[in-house]
């Protein structure tokens, strides 16, 4: 009966009832919201569906996004430590970094100038009794053991998760969603009405607002940067550009929220439009777009990757992969690459990396005050990218002499196409026979250039 019991209470321990906080149920409360908006409410399905998933997965088993670890054994083969870095010279790392103040108990944290976490170091357990050994023993042996290089070493794998976030710390993943969404879309608006690019480019203004109210609130410039392309409404820039900048541990945060304003453009944009417009304007049809030749169609995303790249190397990753998908669409001779990008590997990258952007929103990474000041930052990026939009269309529309709806301008965000239907149904709120979608899509795919040199321009910034 006593080994009966014993295997029970074993049992209980194992299960993650015993070691969840208050934080991993609240973060799993927000994962069953964030399910219940994507399924019920149909709120960008496709994202918010594996995005919510990741969060309740790593918040019931944080181990599924853990780093590899290495165990450190003595002579006598006893785990000395197990550490989790992803360098190349531990010794290095121990004369460069300093304990951080995330240092519990039982684990021992180093940190880098910058301040970002570099090496954990859990202690490790007695041959004999399989307890942990003291930390500051196990610090200070396995200190003792680089020096005399007396040691041998265990590889751990790393949780599934981990490989796939890999991917976005590399850029990978945020590249290939750029391909699919190229393979996807239609350039013909803008084409056929270049002036587009002005409102793309005006629907950055939240993105700049953002970085300065970042800086102000005590993030540091990369920090900022990273922050504030939530206000393109794009989260693969964000994912890219914190990526690039090395805030992977604002990486999490930076999505969710990106990600979240995606999906309730509905819901904050009209208010903004329908302020800074008058009901006359909004009731303005536009004529009728130029058709646009198979030639210009095959011309632009070679042209527009030259020039780009040309100014801003830096966006060439995620221009470069949008204007190729975009080929492979209008050259007409690469049917199954386009099929294949805006289909099947799009639909893989999106699991992918959905998934594992909600991995990393672990009760002990995302609930604390810097992840509110991102979702505030975001919202303000966010409103004021739209509200930038709108009043260069008001602009536009004066100029114009009533021929350019203001209300297009709105659509100057990336959120393709969504952005660009909330335009077209505002739009016909006021008259139902009046259809802007066409017009409005201009604004939009311009945005998707606009937001990636915003990023360039801040990587170029900070000399990445």
């Amino acid at each position: 009966m006593g080994n009966i019991a014993e295997t029970f209470a074993n049992l209980a321990q194992q299960t993650a009832f015993t070691s969840l906080t208050w934080g991993n149920y609240v973060m799993i409360l927000i994962a069953c919201i964030f399910l219940y908006l994507a399924i019920a409410k149909d709120f960008e399905p496709l994202l918010l569906t594996p995005i919510a998933f990741g969060m309740l997965l790593v918040n019931i088993f944080p181990g599924i996004i853990s780093k590899p670890t290495t165990t450190y054994l003595n002579e006598k083969m006893e785990e000395i430590a197990i550490v989790e870095f992803e360098g190349e010279d531990l010794e290095a790392a121990f004369q460069v970094c300093v304990p951080s103040e995330n240092s519990t108990d039982t684990k021992y944290i180093l940190k880098d100038a910058a301040g970002v976490d570099q090496v954990v170091i859990t202690a490790g357990r007695d041959a004999a009794t399989g307890e942990l050994k003291s930390l500051d023993a196990s610090v200070a042996e396995l200190k003792a053991a680089l020096e005399s290089k007396k040691f041998s070493t265990k590889e751990n794998a790393a949780g599934l998760l981990y490989y796939f976030y890999k991917l976005d710390e590399w850029a990978v993943l945020p590249c290939l969603i750029f391909m699919g969404v190229g393979a996807m879309t239609d350039f013909a608006p803008l084409i056929a009405n270049p002036m587009s690019f002005l409102l793309g480019a005006a629907a950055q203004f939240g993105i700049y607002v953002a970085y300065f109210a970042a800086i102000l609130l005590g993030f540091t410039g990369k920090q900022s940067a990273a922050i504030s392309i939530i206000g393109g409404a794009d989260g693969p820039t964000s994912i890219f550009l914190a990526s690039k900048l090395g805030q992977y541990q604002l990486m999490g945060p930076i999505a969710v929220a990106a990600y979240s304003y995606m999906s309730l453009v509905p819901l904050i944009q009209p208010p903004i439009m329908r302020a800074f417009t008058s009901k006359k304007a909004r009731k303005i049809k536009m004529g009728q777009l130029r058709p646009v030749s198979k030639l210009e169609r095959i011309l632009f995303p070679i042209i527009i990757t030259i020039v780009v790249a040309m100014i801003l190397p830096t966006t060439a990753p995620l221009i470069g992969m949008l204007m190729l998908g975009n080929l492979f669409r209008e050259c007409g001779v690469t049917r199954q690459l386009q099929e294949t990008a805006s289909n099947a590997l799009m639909y893989i990258v999106v699991i992918l990396l959905a998934t594992s952007v909600g991995a990393t929103t672990s009760a002990e990474a995302f609930l604390n005050l810097n992840t509110l000041k991102i979702v505030v930052l975001g919202l303000v990026a966010f409103m004021f990218g739209t509200f930038g939009g709108v009043v260069l269309g008001d602009v536009m529309c004066v100029l114009s002499k009533g021929k350019i709806n203001p209300l297009i301008g709105s659509a100057g965000v990336s959120a393709v196409p969504m952005a660009a239907r909330v335009s077209q149904k505002v739009g016909a709120q006021e008259d139902p026979t009046n259809f802007l979608l066409m017009h409005a899509m201009g604004p939009n795919v311009a945005g998707v250039i606009g937001t990636a040199v915003a990023a360039g321009v801040f990587m170029a910034i900070y000399g990445i």
